[in-house]
C-alpha cells in the first residue's frame, strides 16, 4: 500500500513538471530562435551551405524546424526523411543507424557541432547532401545545443496533459457589442459541448475572451495578453478588425495559430498561422462580379464602388476595382461614401456597396429619389440587417453573396446548430458569424484529433494545411493546403423579392478560379 502510494505521488509531480515546466534560460531561448527562424542572438545574418557546390543561403530561409520539425520529431519532405533530433536520440550509448543502414556513435556536443557545421555525422560519414552546413559562430554554436538539450520538453504553451487553453478577442460594447456577443455565446456552447463528450485526446478545452477594447492599441495590448500572460495554445474565432495588418506578424513571430473568419470584414490577412473557415469580403464581391459580368451583361459601365473611409474596406475596394478592370469592365470609379453626408455620383449601371446595412438602405433610398435604380451588389454579412428598408423598386435588382445558404446544411449540421442555439438563447441574428464561429471550432477540434495526443501548435498547423473537402455540414465543403488558408474560395449569388421578403438562388458556390 505504502509503496503504491508513493508511486502514485511520483506520478503526480511527473505531471505537475509537465504541465509546469521550467522556462528557458537565455541561451536556450537564444537557441530556440535559431532553430525555429535561423536568427543569431548577436543579430549578424547566419549563412548556410546548400548541396554539393556550398551554395551559400540565408539561415532565414532555411532553419532547422523547415525540416526537422518545431517538435524535432522530423517530417518526411521531398523523399528526404529528416531524423528526430531530441537530445535522448542524439546522444543515445547505443548509437544510430541512418536510413541507409549505416551506423555511428551517438553525438556528444563536439560531433553535433561538426554535423551541423560540416556535415558529418559521429562516424565521419557525410549527411545526406539536403542537409544545410550551417556557419555558425561559438555562441550560436553553444545556444542551439542548449535549447536541442530542452527541445523535447519545450511544449508550446496552453497545452497540458488536461487541459487546452483557447483565446479569443471579442468586443463586449460599441459598434460590435452584439456580434461579439452572439460569436462568444457560440463558442462558449461549443466548448461545453467538446467537454462533454470527453474533451480531445482526454483534454478538456478552457476558453479565455477579452475584450479588444476601443482602438489599435488597447487591442494589442488584449492580443498580448493572450499571448504573453494567459500563454494561450490558439486563437478562435477573434473580432478585432482594429489590429489591421498588425495581426498576422504578430502571430507569425509567436507560432500561434488562428483559425476565425477574419476577413469578412474586409481585412486579408496573410499568414501561415491563420486558416479562415468562410470567405472573405474580397472572395464575396469577385464572385458577384462574375456573375455580373457573366448574366447581367454590365461589362460597358459605368460602374460605381462605394465604400467607407476606413483601411480594411478601402483596400477591399481597390482590389474589387482592380479585378475588374483586369476583367474588361469599363468606367469603373471608386468613392469613399458617408451615406449622411456625401452626395453619390449618379448615372452608374451597377454600384458595388461595402460598408455597413443602414447606410446600403440609405444608399439605395437616394438612388431611387433621383430616379436611378442600378443594380446593387453587397455582401450579405454587412448588410442583410437592413434589407427591410430597401426601396422597393430594388426588388431583383439587389444581388447578395452568401458564403452558405440552407441547401448547405446536412441534417446533422442542423441539428448541432439548433442544439447550439438552443442551449446558448440564441435566435437566427448574424448567422454568418455563427456559422463562421461554429466552422472554426469544428476545424480546430478536427486538427487536434488529427495532431494526436502528442500535439504541438506545428502539429495542429500541419494537421488544418491537410484538410481537404472537410464537412461541417452547414458550408460548402471545406479545403486548405500549403499555399492556402481560405476554406472556402467562392461564394453563393442571391437575389431578393423586396416585397415579398423572398431569397432566389441565382449562382451556386463555385471556387474563383483567378484571383487578383
Amino acid at each position: 500500500m505504502k509503496s503504491a502510494l508513493i508511486l502514485g505521488l511520483l506520478l503526480l509531480a511527473n505531471v505537475g513538471m509537465y504541465a509546469q515546466a521550467l522556462p528557458l534560460t537565455p541561451s536556450e531561448s537564444a537557441g530556440k530562435r535559431l532553430y525555429r527562424e535561423g536568427v543569431s542572438a548577436s543579430g549578424e545574418p547566419i549563412m548556410a551551405r546548400v548541396g554539393a557546390s556550398g551554395m551559400l543561403l540565408p539561415a532565414t530561409s532555411l532553419p532547422c524546424a523547415n525540416c526537422h520539425g518545431a517538435d524535432g520529431l522530423g517530417r518526411p519532405e521531398g523523399g528526404v526523411r529528416p531524423p528526430e533530433l531530441t537530445w535522448t536520440r542524439l546522444s543515445s550509448s547505443y548509437g544510430q543507424q541512418q536510413i541507409n543502414g549505416r551506423t555511428y556513435p551517438g553525438y556528444s556536443e563536439r560531433t553535433l557541432a561538426r554535423a551541423i557545421q560540416e556535415g558529418r555525422d559521429p562516424g565521419n560519414n557525410r549527411l545526406d547532401p539536403a542537409m544545410p552546413r550551417f556557419v555558425l559562430s561559438m555562441g550560436d554554436q553553444r545556444n542551439l545545443t542548449a535549447y536541442l538539450k530542452r527541445l523535447a520538453d519545450d511544449r508550446d504553451p496552453g497545452l497540458s496533459p488536461d487541459s487546452l487553453h483557447l483565446g479569443t478577442l471579442l468586443p463586449s460594447t460599441g459598434a460590435l457589442g452584439e456580434e461579439g456577443a452572439t460569436v462568444a455565446a457560440v463558442l462558449k456552447g461549443s466548448v461545453a459541448r467538446i467537454n462533454e463528450a470527453g474533451g480531445i485526446h482526454g483534454r478538456q478545452l478552457r476558453l479565455t475572451i477579452l475584450d479588444p477594447g476601443p482602438d489599435r492599441a488597447s487591442a494589442e495590448r488584449a492580443l498580448n495578453r493572450l499571448i504573453e500572460q494567459e500563454q494561450v495554445f490558439a486563437l478562435v474565432a477573434p473580432l478585432a478588425p482594429a489590429l489591421d495588418a498588425e495581426l498576422a506578424p504578430r502571430l507569425d513571430k509567436a507560432g500561434v495559430p488562428l483559425i476565425g473568419t477574419l476577413s469578412l470584414q474586409g481585412t486579408a490577412q496573410a499568414s501561415r498561422q491563420i486558416f479562415e473557415p468562410l470567405p472573405g469580403l474580397r472572395e464575396q464581391m469577385i464572385a458577384l462580379a462574375n456573375y455580373a459580368a457573366a448574366s447581367l451583361r454590365v461589362l460597358q459601365g459605368p460602374t460605381l464602388i462605394a465604400y467607407p473611409d476606413e483601411p480594411g474596406q478601402r483596400l477591399a475596394a481597390e482590389k474589387l476595382a482592380q479585378y475588374l478592370q483586369d476583367n474588361a469592365w469599363q468606367k469603373v470609379r471608386l468613392q469613399s461614401y458617408q451615406s449622411t453626408q456625401d452626395e453619390l455620383p449618379l448615372g452608374s449601371r451597377s454600384v458595388f456597396y461595402l460598408g455597413n446595412g443602414g447606410g446600403f438602405s440609405r444608399l439605395a433610398a437616394r438612388l431611387q429619389t433621383a430616379g436611378q435604380v442600378p443594380y446593387l451588389f453587397a455582401a450579405s454579412n454587412q448588410v442583410a440587417g437592413d434589407l427591410l428598408q430597401m426601396p422597393s423598386g430594388f426588388s431583383r435588382r439587389v444581388f447578395l453573396a452568401y458564403p452558405f445558404v440552407p441547401s448547405d446544411w446536412t441534417l446533422a449540421g442542423r441539428l448541432a446548430l439548433t442544439q447550439l442555439r438552443e442551449r446558448q438563447r440564441l435566435g437566427g441574428e448574424h448567422a454568418v458569424l455563427q456559422v463562421g464561429a461554429l466552422s472554426s471550432m469544428m476545424l480546430l477540434s478536427e486538427g487536434m484529433k488529427q495532431a494526436g495526443r502528442d500535439a504541438s501548435r506545428e502539429k495542429l498547423v500541419s494537421a488544418l494545411e491537410g484538410l481537404h473537402d472537410f464537412d461541417t455540414g452547414l458550408t460548402p465543403l471545406i479545403s486548405f493546403g500549403p499555399g492556402r488558408r481560405l476554406g472556402l474560395n467562392g461564394a453563393h449569388v442571391v437575389t431578393v423579392d423586396l416585397p415579398d421578403q423572398r431569397f432566389y438562388l441565382v449562382a451556386p458556390y463555385k471556387p474563383i478560379t483567378a484571383m487578383p
